[in-house]
C-alpha cells in the first residue's frame, strides 16, 4: 500500500495539481490586495468617499460606529459591503482566468495550424511535409 501511495503521490498530475493550488492561493491573495488596497479605495472616492468594507446592517437594533466594533461585541450583522467587495473580486478573478484561457487557446490553435507532416497517398504512413519520396514505401510524391 505504501508503494502504491508513493506512485500516486509522485505522478505528474498530482504534483501539477498541488502546484496549481499553491499558485492559485497566492493569486487569490494578490487579487484580494488589488481589490481592497487599490480598486475599492478609488471606487469609494469616485462615489463620494464610501468604503464598502465598512458597510453593514446591524440586526440587533443597536447602532455601531464600525463593523469591527459590531463584530467585537458579537452583534449579528449583514455585511453587504464585504459582499460587494467579494463580488468585485470574483469578477476580476474570473476575467483574469478568462484572459489566461483565451491566450492558451490561441497558442493551441496556432500550434494545431502548424502542420509539419502529411500522409503518404500510397502507404498511408505519416511523413515530413517537405518529403518528395516516402521513406517507408519509397514512392515518389507529387509536389503539392
Amino acid at each position: 500500500m505504501l508503494k502504491e501511495f508513493k506512485e500516486f503521490a509522485v505522478k505528474g498530475n498530482v504534483i501539477d495539481m498541488a502546484v496549481g493550488v499553491v499558485i492559485g492561493g497566492s493569486f487569490g491573495k494578490i487579487v484580494s490586495s488589488l481589490i481592497n488596497d487599490i480598486i475599492m479605495p478609488v471606487v469609494g472616492k469616485l462615489i463620494g468617499g464610501v468604503d464598502f468594507s465598512h458597510m453593514f446592517i446591524s440586526l440587533d437594533g443597536k447602532t455601531y460606529k464600525t463593523l469591527a466594533e459590531a463584530q467585537e461585541l458579537a452583534a449579528p450583522t449583514i455585511n453587504y459591503g464585504v459582499f460587494i467587495n467579494t463580488i468585485i473580486e470574483f469578477i476580476i478573478i474570473a476575467f483574469s482566468i478568462f484572459m489566461v484561457v483565451k491566450a492558451i487557446n490561441k497558442l493551441k490553435k496556432e500550434e494545431e495550424e502548424e502542420v509539419i507532416t502529411k500522409e503518404c497517398p500510397f502507404c498511408k504512413s505519416e511523413i515530413n511535409i517537405e518529403a518528395t519520396r516516402c521513406p517507408n514505401c519509397t514512392s515518389e510524391l507529387k509536389e503539392a
